[in-house]
C-alpha cells in the first residue's frame, strides 16, 4: 500500500487521477517532486500498472536518477523496464532501435556542439565562405530553432513553416545531408528524427504507443514546440498523459522553450484536467504573499494563489547601496554576521545574480573577508577561459619570459601556430637558452639562420603580428598609460574581441561581458590606487586568489549563482544583488518587448522563492558596467512589491549624485538611460542624446604618421568614434591593424 497521508488534498489528487489528460500546475514548493514520485508509486502499486508500461521523462540525467532512486525506495522492489530518462536518452533508444527505417545504423554517433561546428564550417569551406564572412554560430542558431519547433527535411506542420527562401536554410540542407552520410545524428536531430520516423511510418508509432498506457512529463514549461509534438503523437492512442510544470517557472525562451505549450494544454488535450498545487512549503507568508504580487504583473500565466501555513516571517530587506563595491561589502559583511552572530552555516547561504561577470566583485570582497564560497554550475571568475587568456596577455607585457602565458595565447584566436610549430619554437627555446618570446623575436629577424623550423609564410606573419602587438602594448606600459588603454588595445588588436564577436552564440555572449567586466576590474583598481600600473593589477588578483588556498572550510561553502541556475534550490538566506533597470530586468531583454519583459519577470520571481527564512534584494545607485559607472535606477520588479512586505535600507553612504526613492514607487524622476564616467574622482553626468553621424578620424587613403612606425597611408578603415579601426600601410611595407582611439596616429 502506498501511504497518502504525508500529501495534502491537491497533492493527493493530483496522484489519484490516473487517467485521461492532467495538467498539474505546480507553484513554487509546493511539493512537485514529491507528487510525481507518489504518482508514478500509485499506478505500479495500487493500480498494478507494469512497469514496462510507464515513460517518465523530464530535463536532466541527475533529476531522472534522483526520480527513479525515490521511486525504487518507495515501491521497495525491481522497477525492471520502468523508464524515468530523459527526452534526449529517450528519443536515442527508440531511434537505435530503429535505425534501420531512417537509413542510419544502430552505432550511429552523436554530435556534440563542437563536432556540429566544425561540420557547418566545413560546409561553408566547400562554398569558399571565410567564418569571419559568416558565423557557424550564427548558421548553428537558425537550426537550433528549426529543429526545436520540430522541423526536419521535407516536414509539412501548419504550426511552423520554415523560410525556405532564407539563404541559410541551404546550409542546413547541406549540413543534415552531411551527418546522414557521416551516420551521425545532432542533439536537436535525436527529437526530430523521432518524430520523423513517427510520422512516417504509423505502424512504429502505434507500436510505442500501445506500450506506454501511462506517460508522465516534469518541467513541463520547459518544452520546446518539437518536443509537445513528440508527446501529443505517442498520447494520441490512450491520452493518459500527466504533465507537471509551473508557466510562473518558465525561464527558459533562448534554448527554445514555448511557454504556449502549458498555457495552451487545455485546447491541444480538450478533455484535460488542470489541477493546482498553491500550498508552498519552502518560504515565510511575506516571501511568498510578496512574490505573488509580483508576478501577478504577467499576463501569460494560468493564474494560481499561491499559499503558506509557515510563519509570517521577516520582511524583505531591500538594500540601495551606494555602487556595485558598497553593494559587494554589504553582501559579504552580513553573510559574516548571519554566520558568526545567528550561527547561520555558509551553505544555508546564496547569493544570485542576472549574469555571470556580476560575480567578480563579489567574488574579489568574499575572498578578502575570508568567506568560503562556491561558483554554482560556473567557473569562478578569474579562472574563466576567456579571463585567463587575456590576463596571459597581459603578462607577455609584463614579463617577457613569461613561456607559460606567451604558449597559451599564441594561436588564440586562431593564427594558424598549431601544436607542431609551437613545439618547433619551444624546443629553439631550450636550445637557445631563451625564454619563447625572446626565441621567437631571434627566429622573425634573422629568419634565414632558421630556416631548418621549416615555419611556413602564414605561421611566420602571424607570428610577427603578435610579437609587434606585444611590443606596442609594452611601449604603452613604459610611458605610463593606465592599464585600462593597454587591456582594450590587447583585446581588440588581438582580434580576441572580434572573434567572439562574430560567433554570436550565447555562450559568446556572455564571454564578451566577462571582458568587458574585467576592463572593469582594472578600471576599479585604477581609481584605488595612485600609480596604477599593469603589474600592480596583475599582482592584486594573483594575490586575492592564493589567499583562499589554505582557508580550512569547516561549515560548507556560500553558493554563488545566476537566477537561471537556482532554478529548483533553496537556501534560507538568499541576497538577490544588481536589482536594476538595464541589470535586472536586462537591457536585451527591454529591447526585445512585453514577452521578454515578462519572462524576466519570471526569472525574479524564481530568485525570490528561492529564500526560504530571509530575501536581501540588493541596488547600487552607480554601478561600474562595460568600463562606464552607470546609473540605472533600481528595478521595476522591486516597485512591484508592496510596501508592506519590506524593509527599505541605505548602505549609509552619501556622495554627490545619491539620490533616494524615499516614495518607495515613483520612479518618474529618474532617467534610466542616463550614465556616466569618472572624471578626477568626481562624478559626471552624461545622458544620451539623438545619434549624430560621426566622421571617421583616418578615412581611406589619408596620409598618417605613426609615433613608432613612421609614415604610412590609410589602406582599409571601418567603424566611427571609439570603434572606429584601420589598417596601415607603413613605408617598410609592413601592414597594421590598430584601434585608433588607442594608436598614437596623427595626419602627416
Amino acid at each position: 500500500m502506498i501511504d497518502l497521508s504525508k500529501l495534502n488534498e491537491a497533492q493527493r489528487k493530483a496522484v489519484e487521477e490516473t487517467e485521461g489528460p492532467i495538467m498539474v500546475l505546480a507553484g513554487a514548493g509546493s511539493g512537485k517532486t514529491r507528487t510525481l514520485v507518489t504518482r508514478i508509486s500509485y499506478l505500479l502499486m495500487e493500480k498494478h500498472v507494469s512497469p514496462y508500461r510507464i515513460l517518465a521523462l523530464t530535463f536532466s540525467n541527475k533529476a531522472a536518477r534522483e526520480m527513479r532512486d525515490r521511486v525504487s525506495t518507495e515501491v521497495n522492489e525491481d522497477l525492471g523496464s520502468l523508464q524515468i530518462t530523459t527526452f534526449h536518452a529517450f528519443c536515442s533508444r527508440v531511434l537505435r532501435q530503429e535505425s534501420q527505417y531512417l537509413g542510419l545504423s544502430k552505432n550511429f554517433t552523436i554530435y556534440d556542439t563542437s563536432e556540429s561546428k566544425s561540420v557547418v564550417k566545413a560546409v561553408l569551406a566547400r562554398r569558399g565562405i571565410n567564418t569571419k564572412e559568416v558565423s557557424p554560430f550564427e548558421i548553428l542558431n537558425f537550426m537550433d530553432h528549426l529543429k526545436n519547433n520540430g522541423y526536419y527535411p521535407g516536414r509539412e506542420n501548419d504550426s511552423f513553416i520554415p523560410d525556405r527562401e532564407d539563404p541559410w536554410f541551404e546550409y542546413y540542407e547541406e549540413y543534415e545531408s552531411e551527418l546522414h552520410r557521416a551516420n551521425a545524428v545532432d542533439f536537436g536531430g535525436l527529437i526530430t528524427g523521432t518524430l520523423q520516423l513517427f510520422e512516417k511510418f504509423p505502424e512504429i508509432l502505434k507500436r510505442y504507443q500501445d506500450r506506454y498506457q501511462y506517460m508522465l512529463v516534469d518541467e513541463y514549461q520547459d518544452t520546446n514546440r518539437a518536443q509537445f509534438d513528440l508527446l501529443r503523437l505517442l498520447s494520441t492512442h490512450n491520452e493518459n498523459i500527466c504533465v507537471v510544470g509551473d508557466e510562473d517557472q518558465s525561464i527558459y525562451s533562448w534554448r527554445g522553450a514555448d511557454i504556449n505549450n502549458i498555457l495552451d494544454f487545455e485546447k491541444n488535450f480538450p478533455q484535460a484536467k488542470v489541477l493546482k498545487l498553491e500550498q508552498n512549503y519552502r518560504s515565510s507568508k511575506k516571501i511568498i504573499e510578496a512574490a505573488s504580487h509580483v508576478i501577478a504583473r504577467n499576463s501569460m500565466r494560468k493564474g494560481k494563489e499561491m499559499w503558506t501555513s509557515n510563519p509570517e516571517g521577516e520582511d524583505i530587506q531591500i538594500i540601495e547601496c551606494h555602487n556595485d563595491k558598497k553593494e559587494a561589502e554589504f553582501i559579504s559583511s552580513q553573510i559574516i554576521k548571519l554566520n558568526k552572530n545567528e550561527g547561520i552555516e555558509y551553505k544555508e547561504m546564496a547569493v544570485f545574480y542576472r549574469t555571470n561577470s556580476q560575480s567578480r566583485l563579489l567574488e574579489d570582497y568574499l575572498r578578502r573577508s575570508n568567506i568560503p564560497y562556491r561558483v554554482v554550475g560556473g567557473v569562478k571568475f578569474y579562472e574563466r577561459k576567456e579571463i585567463k587568456d587575456l590576463l596571459a596577455y597581459l603578462r607577455i607585457v609584463v614579463n617577457e619570459k613569461d613561456s607559460l602565458a606567451l604558449s597559451r595565447i599564441i594561436n588564440v584566436p586562431t593564427r594558424g601556430i598549431g601544436a607542431t610549430s609551437l613545439r618547433k619554437l619551444e624546443g629553439e627555446a631550450v636550445k637557445q637558452g631563451v625564454s619563447l618570446l625572446e626565441a621567437i623575436e631571434n627566429i622573425i629577424e634573422n629568419y634565414n639562420e632558421y630556416k631548418h623550423l621549416r615555419l611556413s609564410a602564414k605561421v611566420r606573419s602571424s607570428l610577427h603580428g603578435l610579437v609587434t602587438l606585444i611590443q606596442d602594448v609594452r611601449h604603452l606600459n613604459s610611458s605610463e598609460v593606465l592599464p585600462s588603454i593597454q587591456y582594450e588595445k590587447m583585446l581588440h588588436e588581438s582580434g580576441y574581441w572580434d572573434n567572439l564577436k562574430a560567433s554570436k552564440d550565447y555562450e559568446s555572449m556572455a564571454r564578451l561581458e566577462n571582458l568587458e567586466e574585467l576592463g572593469s576590474a582594472i578600471k576599479q583598481y585604477e581609481q584605488s590606487e595612485a600609480k596604477p600600473e599593469l603589474l600592480g593589477f596583475l599582482e592584486t588578483i594573483t594575490l586575492d586568489q592564493s589567499s583562499e588556498e589554505d582557508r580550512e572550510l569547516p561549515q560548507g561553502e556560500v553558493s554563488l549563482m545566476t537566477v537561471h541556475g537556482a532554478k529548483g534550490l533553496e537556501f534560507t538566506h538568499v541576497f538577490l544583488a544588481g536589482a536594476e533597470e538595464n541589470v535586472f530586468p536586462s537591457y536585451r531583454s527591454l529591447e526585445m518587448g512585453s514577452q521578454a519583459e515578462e519572462e524576466e519577470r519570471r526569472l525574479f520571481y524564481v530568485a525570490m522563492t528561492r529564500a526560504m527564512v530571509q530575501l536581501y534584494i540588493c541596488f547600487a545607485q552607480g554601478r561600474m558596467l562595460f568600463g562606464q559607472l552607470k546609473f540605472n535606477g533600481p528595478s521595476r520588479f522591486i516597485h512591484e512589491i508592496p510596501p508592506k512586505y519590506y524593509d527599505w535600507k541605505k548602505d549609509g553612504s552619501s556622495s554627490q549624485g545619491s539620490y533616494s526613492w524615499e516614495n518607495k514607487g515613483d520612479d518618474d524622476d529618474f532617467d534610466f538611460n542616463q550614465s556616466s564616467d569618472y572624471e578626477d574622482g568626481e562624478v559626471v553626468y552624461q545622458v544620451d542624446t539623438p545619434s549624430v553621424k560621426i566622421p571617421q578620424k583616418f578615412p581611406k587613403g589619408s596620409s598618417i604618421i605613426h609615433s613608432l612606425y613612421g609614415e604610412g597611408f590609410v589602406l582599409e578603415c571601418e567603424g566611427t568614434g571609439p570603434e572606429e579601426k584601420v589598417v596601415i600601410k607603413f613605408r617598410d611595407g609592413a601592414r597594421k591593424k590598430f584601434m585608433v582611439r588607442f594608436a598614437p596616429l596623427v595626419m602627416a
